[in-house]
C-alpha cells in the first residue's frame, strides 16, 4: 500500500537535491503549488542556516 508523496514532501526532497524553487511543477495559485513551496522553503531555509554557521 504505497501512496504518492504529498507536494510538501516533494518540495522538501527538491530542496535537498538542490532543485530551485522556480522548478515547482504545480500550477501557480493551486494548493499543491503552495504546499510544494512551503516544503521547499522549510528545507532550503535550514540548509542556508547551516551553511551560514559553517556546518
Amino acid at each position: 500500500m504505497s501512496a504518492d508523496p504529498d507536494p510538501f514532501t516533494l518540495g522538501e526532497r527538491a530542496a535537498r537535491e538542490n532543485i530551485p524553487a522556480e522548478a515547482n511543477p504545480y500550477h501557480e495559485r493551486s494548493e499543491e503549488h503552495a504546499l510544494w513551496s512551503a516544503g521547499h522553503e522549510r528545507v532550503a531555509t535550514g540548509l542556508e542556516a547551516n551553511q551560514s554557521e559553517g556546518t
